[in-house]
Parts: C-alpha cells; sequence; structure tokens
C-alpha cells in the first residue's frame, strides 16, 4: 500500500508540473506594450547645418537600430546630385545610417538631404518622420522657402511622388532646360499628401514646375510624364501659397514603323495628332489592288487594307502636311491569311434603356442588304428598325424603339453584311432585353455658381471610367435617366473651346489644360429612385 501510495504521489506531482509548464508556455510574456516610438536621432557627423562643407561621407547615429527602406522614392537631394548615393545599411540594420556623396558638390551651395520616411526602427518599422539634413559648401545656410500643393487636371486624386522643381531663371535657361538638365531645387510629395515645401532657397527668380517623374532622371520626358507648370516667375522671397495642376501632354507627332497583321492588313502606328497623316505607296501597285485607311477603334493606329498581292514588299511614305513632316517606309510581305469579316455587338444580355445596339466588324464594311435581316419582338413579331453604316468605327448602327420587360432578337442570313473584300458574313443571331424602369434611378443635376458654358458633364465610377456625358451651350437640368444602381462621381468640364472633349494642356505653347470640377460627394443612386442634386460651382 505504501508502494502504491507513493506512486500515485509521484503520478500527481509529475501530472501538475506538466500542466504548470503547459501554463507557463502558453502565458510567455508578450514583451509589453507595442513600441509605436520613432527612433531618435541622437547626433550627426558632420553635424546638422554645417557650413563650409567639404565631407564626402555623412553618418546620422540613433538611439537603436535602425533600417532604410524605399530609398529611391523616399530620399530627395536638393539640388539634385548627378551620380546615386551610397547608403548604408541597405538591407540590414545598424544604429547608424552612412551616406556617401560621389558628387563633387558646387561651391557657396546649401544642400538638403530629406530622408522621407526612409529611416525606420528595425523591431516596429516606425519611421523617423521626414528627417533633413542640411549643409553649406559656403560661409552660411540659405534659409528662404517656398510651399503649395498639387492637384491633377483631370483625375479627382492626384499622384503620388511628384517632384516639385524650382529652376533659376538665369542667363542659361530656356524653355528647353527642363528637357535637359536637372533643376536648382527639388522637393517631392512622396506618398502622403499632395503638399509641397521647398526649404533653404536663396533669393532670386524662379521657374516652378511639378513632374510625375517616371524614369526618376530628374527631367521632363514629354511622352510619359506628367507635368504641371505656372507662366508666372516665381520671385523669392515669397509668403503666396502656389497650385500646380498636373497633366500629361499630348505627345508630339511621329510615325512608327508599320507592318503587316494580315494578308490584306497593315498597321501604321502613330503617336500625337493622326488627321493630318497621310500614307502613300511609292511602290506602283497593280491596278487590281484596291486600298482603304481607317482609323482603329481602339488603339493609335491606322489600318491600311488592301487587296491581296504577290509584291514582296511595299515603299509607303507617311506625311503630315501640318508639320510639314514625311517619313518613308519599307514593308515586306509574310506568310500570313486574310483578316477574316466577324462581327462582335456592342450590347449582350440585358439592354440599358440609354443604349443603342450595334454590330462591330473586324474588316472594312460596305453594305447591308436589309432584305435577309429580320428584327423581332417577343421572338416573333417582326418589327421596324433603322440602320446606318458607321464608316469611320467599322460598325452598323440599328434604331429601334425599346420596351419594358421585353425580347428583341436580331437575325442576319447569309450575305446580309459585304466588306471591303467582297466577303460576306455567315448566319447571325443577338438576342438582347430589357428589364422594368424600376430596375433603375434617374439623377437631375443643376450647376450653378461660377459657370461659363459650354460645359461637358460626366457621370464617373469611382475609378473615374466615364458611364454618361451631356454635353450644353446653355443653362439647363442635366437629366440622367436609367442609371444602373450605384455609386457615382460628377465631373465638370469647362469645355473651352467647345469641341465637346476635355483637353490637355501643352508647356511649349503655354496653354494650361481645361479646367474641371469634381462634386465633392459620391451620389448614391438606387433602383426606383428620383433623385435631385445640385452642384454648386466655386470661383
Amino acid at each position: 500500500m505504501v508502494y502504491v501510495k507513493k506512486s500515485l504521489s509521484l503520478l500527481f506531482l509529475l501530472l501538475t508540473g506538466l500542466a504548470l509548464w503547459q501554463c507557463a508556455r502558453k502565458g510567455t510574456p508578450s514583451g509589453g506594450p507595442k513600441d509605436i516610438e520613432p527612433p531618435v536621432l541622437l547626433r550627426a557627423t558632420p553635424e546638422n547645418f554645417s557650413i563650409n562643407f567639404n565631407a564626402n561621407k555623412i553618418r546620422l547615429y540613433f538611439d537603436e537600430f535602425v533600417r532604410v527602406e524605399d530609398a529611391q522614392n523616399q530620399i530627395i537631394v536638393s539640388p539634385p546630385l548627378q551620380y546615386p548615393l551610397e547608403i548604408r545599411p541597405l538591407g540590414g540594420a545598424s544604429k547608424y545610417v552612412e551616406i556617401t556623396i560621389q558628387d563633387t558638390l558646387r561651391e557657396n551651395t546649401t544642400y538638403t538631404f530629406n530622408f522621407g520616411q526612409s529611416i525606420v526602427d528595425n523591431n516596429e518599422g516606425n519611421p523617423y518622420p521626414y528627417l533633413n539634413y542640411v549643409f553649406s559648401t559656403g560661409a552660411y545656410i540659405d534659409s528662404l522657402s517656398l510651399s503649395g500643393a498639387i492637384k491633377d487636371a483631370f483625375n479627382r486624386k492626384a499622384d503620388e511622388f511628384v517632384s516639385v522643381m524650382l529652376y533659376e531663371l538665369d542667363t542659361s535657361y530656356t524653355d528647353s532646360t527642363i528637357y535637359k538638365r536637372p533643376p536648382n531645387y527639388i522637393t517631392n510629395t512622396l506618398d502622403s499628401l499632395p503638399l509641397f515645401e521647398l526649404k533653404n532657397l536663396k533669393a532670386g527668380s524662379y521657374a516652378l514646375f511639378a513632374i510625375k517623374d517616371i524614369n526618376k532622371n530628374n527631367l521632363f520626358d514629354q511622352r510619359q510624364d506628367k507635368i504641371g507648370f505656372l507662366l508666372d516667375t516665381i520671385q523669392i522671397p515669397t509668403d503666396s501659397i502656389y497650385l500646380l495642376n498636373l497633366f500629361l501632354e499630348e505627345p508630339d507627332y511621329s510615325a512608327s514603323v508599320p507592318s503587316y497583321v494580315a494578308k490584306n492588313h497593315i498597321i501604321f502606328g502613330f503617336q500625337g495628332n493622326h488627321e493630318d497623316m497621310k500614307i502613300e505607296s511609292l511602290t506602283e501597285l497593280p491596278d487590281s489592288v484596291r486600298t482603304l485607311v481607317l482609323k482603329d477603334r481602339e488603339r493609335d493606329t491606322l489600318d491600311y487594307w488592301l487587296t491581296p498581292t504577290d509584291l514582296d514588299s511595299i515603299i509607303f511614305t507617311v506625311s503630315n502636311s501640318l508639320l510639314d513632316q514625311q517619313d518613308t517606309f519599307t514593308v515586306k510581305t509574310r506568310k500570313l491569311d486574310l483578316d477574316s469579316l466577324k462581327f462582335t455587338p456592342s450590347v449582350r444580355g440585358t439592354m440599358n434603356f440609354e443604349d443603342s445596339f450595334s454590330i462591330l466588324g473586324t474588316t472594312p464594311i460596305v453594305a447591308l442588304d436589309t432584305s435577309k435581316v429580320e428584327f423581332v419582338i417577343s421572338d416573333s413579331i417582326v418589327m421596324p428598325y433603322s440602320y446606318q453604316i458607321d464608316t469611320l468605327k467599322n460598325k452598323i448602327d440599328f434604331g429601334f424603339e425599346l420596351e419594358p420587360n421585353q425580347r428583341y432578337g436580331l437575325s442576319l442570313l447569309p450575305g446580309a453584311v459585304s466588306d471591303f473584300f467582297g466577303l460576306q458574313n455567315d448566319s447571325l443571331s443577338y438576342r438582347i432585353s430589357t428589364g422594368s424602369y424600376a430596375d433603375y434611378g434617374n439623377l437631375r443635376l443643376t450647376v450653378s455658381g461660377a459657370v461659363s458654358y459650354p460645359l461637358v458633364v460626366q457621370l464617373t465610377n469611382e475609378q473615374g471610367e466615364t458611364q454618361r456625358e451631356l454635353l450644353a451651350d446653355r443653362p439647363k437640368t442635366f437629366e440622367f435617366n436609367n442609371l444602373e444602381p450605384s455609386q457615382y462621381l460628377v465631373r465638370v468640364i469647362f469645355d473651352t473651346n467647345g469641341n465637346g472633349k476635355w483637353d490637355t494642356g501643352s508647356f511649349l505653347k503655354k496653354i494650361q489644360p481645361e479646367k474641371i470640377s469634381y462634386y465633392p460627394d459620391v451620389i448614391d443612386v438606387r433602383a426606383n429612385w428620383e433623385l435631385a442634386q445640385e452642384f454648386i460651382l466655386a470661383d
């Protein structure tokens, strides 16, 4: 009995110990509250705000281990340097950050190193907020500043990481300077608010720019960079707050090398405005060869259609009479099939009461034989329709009266449609339907305040894609009927030149983009609702 008691006692102690050990494991201390404090800069060598600076290395010492993150975007040096900084540690942690300058610094110049939020503590990633390190290679630190904000000329929200640049208006400055050399001063909006401040400036006359610098080379690339500029000269010192309107220019005209994409189809790419672009064959084409040029519906290309030929190559001139520019290209044939005639409907399934129905062709449409076309309602009742061949967009538009809760059918027998090459369609059949008016909502919008006509009023989704638009050259109520239930934004374009669309700006032509205003709130359109809103435009 004594042995049994000892065994049970020993087993009890073992189980109790195991339980306590498990509890101890589950209850391991977490180390206290989460660290939310950023690192603290203890000192810098050379000291911050040094004068007569002649070092090529800078060390910043912190009170804890730190890392450097996103240095390429976050660290901005003003004036810009020709060669990138060497920064350590990269990918590791240390209690100091070392910066090696590879440039020969300018004399009597104040430099500002803005580290953005690149320096973070090693444990929690808390950033040191917008650390600036400033020094002068001369006997004093320039101390003037300039501030402002960035907005996008077209989009509701401005881009992140926009460079703001100041160029000194000295004897070397011209309008082409921003394409050729970096600015005298630079800062960046980073990924926070679209605000900027240029610090440690010297007095003088300047030109101010904002650039979404895709290549990060501190130069303006017209083909890909957005730009904002002021027409007025900036005089520093100044107490003014400046607003820069960022836009993407229409690229200068240029023609791309053409190529065959089918035996009967050559594409001529372009950039800029194609309206004065003309394509001519220097090679004498056989009398049997017919040609046709159409603008592609989606891309910046001209489609050059030609009836098949046995020529090995064709020499073309592509000219722009407005710019007095001409290019010559040789296009060699390839073993390719013919482009065939196919169709895509503009609407599938349910059709909105404000929609139109079209069939879009892949090759140039030239004729429709209505005797081989049937339009029916309720699956069997023949109904009247109208049609129009749109030769510019290469489609056939069908007009007919829409009724709620109905089914429609369009049938095209073989040979109903003929194209430029004499090809004809096979049997085609399309089925569409309508819902109830109660499935949609209506919006009545009035625009008042600082209004100038003509206007283009657009409803967009939250991605900025246009869903509906109405034009007006005088005051009116804008009625957007039969809207899909959704959330919409309102964009008002001040159509200064009256061409029914938004026009961008041009730096070299000193043209600002057309003004746009957004309604400040999202408009929630619901099914079977009538909604009235007033948009009061500010000056």
